[in-house]
């Protein structure tokens, strides 16, 4: 005799299964659209820094203390006074996003792209907002002036001597996210002049690609 009664039931559970896994493999599909758009938003708002090109435009910079410098495309300023140590780097944006210039340190050494990523507590803030847009061309511009600081009188001796130093740059997006350390190599190249080149790129809040 048939069982209508456990045959109803077993169908419904089944019922309630396919639904079931009907749901779960929606839930589970929207979850991965959710994160491929947010994925696709933070990278169209990811900056990247880079020197600029030789044939770039001359930046004309201003300091604080109403000093005026140029520095053509590719290279560096750099220049040592009894009073002030004026350094800039005009750069090229290459990601997708504005990049918001924060805190900047200086390495009295020629640092190789194999160290390990600075410490956030060792860079210094910078006195102004800095910008660089997507695609654009911009700079990084930064004094040292407390003869107290030990960095002043090493970044002189360095300059007079040229010899070679790092700077690394730290930066996030318009909305103070995905934050990068990028590393500059400043080499004197003439009498007179100073060569900018990339060096390492390290993520604070995401992974690394290496």
């Amino acid at each position: 005799m048939t069982d209508w009664v456990t045959i109803s039931g077993l169908a419904t559970a089944g019922g309630t299964l396919v639904l079931a896994i009907a749901t779960f493999a929606s839930v589970r599909s929207a979850n991965q659209s959710a994160r491929v758009a947010e994925r696709a938003l933070l990278y169209g708002l990811r900056p990247l820094l880079l020197p600029s090109r030789l044939e770039d435009p001359v930046e004309k910079i201003s300091f604080q203390d109403d000093h005026w410098i140029h520095v053509e495309g590719g290279k560096a300023h750099v220049e040592a006074s009894a009073d002030a140590v004026y350094l800039a780097i005009p750069l090229r944006n290459v990601g997708q996003g504005i990049a918001v210039l924060d805190g900047r340190a200086f390495q009295a050494e020629r640092l190789s792209g194999a160290r390990q990523r600075p410490d956030t507590d060792g860079f210094h803030r910078l006195a102004i907002d800095l910008y660089v847009p997507p695609k654009g061309l911009g700079y990084w511009q930064g004094a040292l002036r407390d003869s107290s600081d030990p960095a002043f009188a090493t970044a002189q001796k360095m300059i007079n001597e040229r010899q070679a130093f790092t700077i690394d740059l730290l930066y996030g997006d318009g909305e103070g996210g995905q934050r990068v350390i990028s590393s500059f190599l400043i080499r004197p190249v003439r009498e007179d002049a100073w060569l900018a080149s990339a060096g390492r790129h390290w993520n604070l809040d995401r992974a690394d690609p290496r």
